[in-house]
């Protein structure tokens, strides 16, 4: 996978352990989006694509292959990644004022349905060179990209995980076992856990050293949906959570990506 991506394992991995039971429910409320102080409004939100118009005013549809995941831009510390789509799409950008100059973009090289590709063909030739930008501020926010030709792209915010937790989150892979397991919570009778251990890699992406026990997670991972009858490793984010409500966990776990699952 080209490392313009920035899909490869962390060289370095914080330890995790799974929490105890917390006071009440187990699933965290999320925080309040904030703008990060004298941050950049680019890497604090996923940019969603809500329409896109030619110069001549017409739709284009080949942006819109699926209404469930819609096409997605990532700005992070000079790298742009753009999702949604059949390929992880990378390259770096650059921006100066109004101008955004997005660099030679490489794409993973996966097969899929004719519309997911030609979403990707039409996404890379649109992102590419000098755009014109434009953000508005609001609820949410509103991200314009305008090309050299007259395309004009129009994204809406939501706001990362770093923006809602208040700060970067601690990168950990945890293992998930096939099937969850009975847990015992004061305020929720019958709850069934995740079972997870940690795993560790080395700086060339190879499992080093013995995983962690297996326990139970009393937290859900945002963004991951467990199958029955599957095994996954994943690599997330946790965040401590400053303040929480009574009935909430202090802890958060995020989906960062899957490194592996296998049905079993």
């Amino acid at each position: 996978m080209p490392p313009s991506l920035s899909l490869l394992l962390p060289f370095a991995l914080a330890a995790c352990a799974p929490t105890e039971p917390p006071p009440a429910t187990p699933a965290p409320t999320p925080a309040t989006a904030a703008m990060p102080v004298g941050g950049d409004r680019l890497e604090a939100y996923h940019w969603r694509l809500r329409d896109a118009v030619a110069a001549d005013g017409s739709r284009i549809d080949a942006l819109f292959a699926s209404t469930e995941r819609p096409l997605q831009l990532d700005f992070s510390e000079g790298r742009l990644g753009v999702s949604g789509g059949c390929n992880h799409i990378g390259g770096s950008y650059t921006r100066e004022g109004d101008t955004l100059r997005i660099d030679e973009l490489m794409q993973t090289l996966m097969a899929c349905e004719q519309a997911l590709m030609a979403q990707d063909a039409a996404a890379n030739t649109r992102l590419q060179g000098e755009l014109q930008l434009r953000l508005d501020d609001g609820d949410p926010p509103m991200l314009a990209l305008t090309t050299a030709k007259g395309d004009r792209l129009r994204f809406e915010g939501a706001a990362t995980a770093d923006t809602r937790y208040g700060g970067a989150g601690e990168t950990v892979f945890l293992e998930v076992a096939a099937q969850r397991i009975a847990c015992n919570h004061p305020l929720i009778p019958d709850m069934q856990c995740l079972r997870v251990r940690e795993v560790h890699y080395d700086a060339q992406g190879l499992k080093a050293g013995a995983p962690g026990e297996w326990q139970p997670l009393y937290e859900e991972i945002e963004g991951y949906t467990h199958e029955p009858g599957v095994r996954n490793v994943l690599r997330v984010k946790r965040y401590a959570i400053e303040n929480p409500p009574a009935d909430a966990s202090s802890i958060a776990y995020v989906l960062d990506m899957t490194v592996e699952s296998s049905v079993e």
